[in-house]
């Protein structure tokens, strides 16, 4: 294979293995020389001669939630660029599950995203112990990490209810292990806290769409004319919910989601705080490349911040 696509032949297991640090003219000639040859790499025996696999894992908290399909699809794309490939883990919202699917999928893989983990600090430093991690959505100093800054937007949504006449605003929370959560519930209560408005908080729920219709007549109990829910999925079920207790949206009540992913799926439009799922999944396969390339020298407390907006839509209006 070497001598047919005149290169050595360290260049053709650098070819396979680590395609990233060669020039993308050689690699093709590598590539074309193997279906020539009718050669196909044995994964078994490259992660036994390089140590490496080829593979990168993303565990998510919940695999139906429309934040996390555009942070895997781009996190996937980006793995391949770099010559490997990305198994999905879901941990359905449960630590002890997701303990388990890192624990398990450290004898296959190279190195993991956690995208918004549940698991403790020690749980996770225990795992980055093993293999490299890159987390996401969660802030935690020593590890790798992308973090997508909802308080700016939250902070934007609020300012945007108190210009809207509403004097008592509810959030809306989700699992109470999320960081994402945390720093919603705190930038609504300091912008409340600034602008005079009388904050209701909610208790945090497993985001879905039957949570957000059933906590409709909670919001309606609790004087509150608008609400901030903590995802856009929270957010379609309470519309969902206030429209069978014949509340109209925006008109009687105006709701504010978060990641602005369901925006085409509601109606009406949904007003949300924006996400870079997207490029958060991108950026955290590029630092996790990184840090395969570089091993130990890899600066370990790399911490990248991913900010936000408030996208106005439908779904808010002055208050009745």
């Amino acid at each position: 294979m070497a001598k047919l696509a005149g290169v050595s032949r360290s260049t053709v297991s650098r070819a396979f293995s680590n395609p990233r640090i060669l020039r993308p003219d050689t690699v093709n000639r590598v590539q074309e020389a193997a279906r020539e040859l009718g050669y196909v790499p044995n994964p078994v025996a490259q992660a036994l001669s390089t140590g490496r696999h080829g593979l990168l894992a993303a565990i998510v908290p919940d695999i139906a939630n429309p934040f996390f399909p555009p942070l895997i699809g781009s996190a996937a794309e980006r793995a391949e660029a770099a010559g490997m490939a990305l198994l999905l883990g879901n941990s359905a919202e449960d630590p002890a599950r997701e303990d388990m699917l890192t624990g398990k999928l450290a004898l296959q893989v190279d190195g993991f995203i956690l995208a918004a983990s549940r698991m403790t600090n020690a749980q996770i430093g225990e795992h980055a112990k093993r293999r490299p991690i890159v987390l996401v959505n969660r802030d935690l100093p020593g590890i790798p990490r992308v973090l997508i800054d909802t308080s700016v937007g939250v902070t934007q949504a609020m300012e945007h209810l108190a210009q809207l006449q509403h004097r008592q605003v509810a959030y809306l929370g989700g699992p109470t292990r999320s960081w994402a959560n945390t720093q919603r519930k705190k930038a609504f209560r300091r912008a409340c806290e600034r602008l005079g408005v009388k904050p209701v908080l909610l208790p945090g729920l497993i985001p879905s769409y039957d949570a957000g219709r059933q906590a409709a007549s909670g919001l309606l109990e609790s004087g509150a004319t608008a609400v901030i829910a903590f995802d856009d999925l929270l957010a379609q079920g309470v519309m969902a919910g206030l429209t069978e207790r014949q509340v109209s949206v925006p008109q009687d009540f105006s709701v504010v989601g978060c990641d602005d992913v369901m925006a085409a799926q509601t109606y009406p439009p949904l007003t949300t705080v924006s996400a870079r799922a997207a490029e958060a999944g991108a950026t955290a396969v590029d630092l996790l490349a990184q840090r395969l390339i570089a091993g130990t020298s890899a600066a370990a407390d790399v911490r990248v911040l991913l900010d936000t907006s408030l996208v106005v839509r439908a779904t808010t209006a002055q208050r009745a």
